[in-house]
């Protein structure tokens, strides 16, 4: 088979493993609010069916490309929710808690969906990327990654178990900002997507900060444009101009993000008049806060050595042989340490201090956080050598 079919071939596993996820949160959901086993073997099922699909997507890609799919955003981020999912089942094989993936698919669903807006096209590598070590470093971050994002899970259920979410104090508004966040990243989703679908790109020139003319394609109606920006065409376009010294285009897509987040999550709480805090509050009824508790624990456990081996060591030797230094304090470097030392501190504050409950619940969310900060806005806003992601 040609490149063409294989990459079709790997397309559509993953599509119909995107669909077969999002059916499966529904017995998912029917199995935590009942005590019948079926439902939650069904659900189990479907999630199984659906990780055996993404390595399919996984594996037939690599075929295709003659390299492993985790060169660029879209790769990534899929990768990273493909070993999420993963993650779930390994968690759920240990301990048979069917509440973990009422919470942990949707959080893969959104990162899959986060991958699909970034292109898909086949490129050949430069050359930083010619090297197994690549290989090894991505792919251990991506699966330590997805293993400490199961304690972000299990920490979301502890407090919204264990907060009285009807009360207003710092801890209830901090957790409903963390699902705001969330519903923006949807929002980011189905903007993008409508814009791809429906709308043509534009494509905008200026000036930018070394006096050179520079061409962008706005896949999104540009509403932040650089200083001086106009069309092919000649005519002007945006509505607030920034200094060229700024990237204009993914402030635009943030921009976008928030807009439609912020009018989505408007629209819950008019619909619902509840929070998405309390919407959610009901589906960790059940839920025993201790295990969730010990299982953000294991998560990062299982997950931090690996991601200093991935974040580090094998991070360290690739950059050697790509840029003949072992550290070089690129943005990325450092926020794969801070990463690094704030799990080293959650680990410390557990073991040493007795950090339990509710405070292991917000480490683990804070963790998360720099995870999605690292993978994201530094490889997208901060220049530097992993910029090409």
């Amino acid at each position: 088979m040609n490149q063409e079919t294989l990459l079709a071939i790997s397309s559509n596993a993953l599509f119909f493993a995107f669909i077969l996820l999002l059916i499966a949160i529904v017995p998912l959901g029917l199995a935590v609010k009942s005590k019948g086993k079926m439902f939650g073997q069904f659900g189990i099922l479907l999630t199984s069916v659906a990780f055996v699909l993404q390595l399919v997507y996984f594996v037939v890609r690599w075929v295709a490309v003659e390299h492993a799919p985790v060169s660029n955003m879209y790769e990534f981020m899929t990768f990273f929710g493909i070993m999420l999912t993963g993650s779930y089942l390994i968690i759920h094989f240990l301990y048979k808690q069917l509440v973990v993936g009422l919470f942990t698919i949707p959080v893969s669903l959104i990162i899959l969906g986060y991958g699909s807006v970034f292109a898909k096209e086949v490129s050949p590598l430069v050359p930083s990327l010619q090297s197994h070590w690549l290989t090894i470093h991505v792919m251990t971050v991506a699966f330590s990654s997805a293993i400490l994002s199961v304690s972000f899970a299990t920490g979301l259920i502890f407090l919204l178990k264990t907060l009285d979410v009807s009360k207003k104090s710092i801890s209830t508004y901090s957790l409903e900002f963390v699902l705001y966040c969330l519903v923006v990243v949807i929002g980011f989703i189905g903007i993008s997507t409508f814009f791809s679908l429906a709308a043509d790109d534009v494509q905008v020139q200026f000036e930018n900060a070394q006096g050179q003319s520079e061409k962008v394609i706005y896949s999104m109606k540009p509403l932040i444009v650089n200083k001086g920006a106009v069309t092919e065409t000649g005519d002007a376009v945006g509505f607030i101009q920034m200094t060229n010294k700024i990237d204009a285009k993914k402030f635009n897509s943030i921009v976008w993000a928030f807009m439609i987040g912020t009018v989505l999550y408007a629209a819950i709480r008019l619909v619902t008049r509840k929070s998405v805090s309390a919407i959610l509050k009901p589906w960790t009824s059940r839920v025993q806060p201790q295990l969730m508790d010990e299982i953000s624990y294991r998560a990062v456990v299982i997950g931090f050595p690996l991601f200093a081996l991935g974040g580090l060591l094998f991070a360290m030797i690739w950059a050697q042989i790509a840029w003949s230094r072992y550290w070089g304090w690129d943005p990325k470097e450092v926020w794969a340490l801070i990463t690094f030392l704030f799990y080293a501190a959650f680990l410390h504050f557990r073991l040493s201090k007795g950090w339990e409950g509710e405070k292991t619940a917000w480490l683990a969310i804070i963790g998360f956080g720099i995870i999605v900060f690292n993978q994201v806005f530094v490889n997208l806003v901060i220049a530097g050598l992993h910029s090409y992601a």
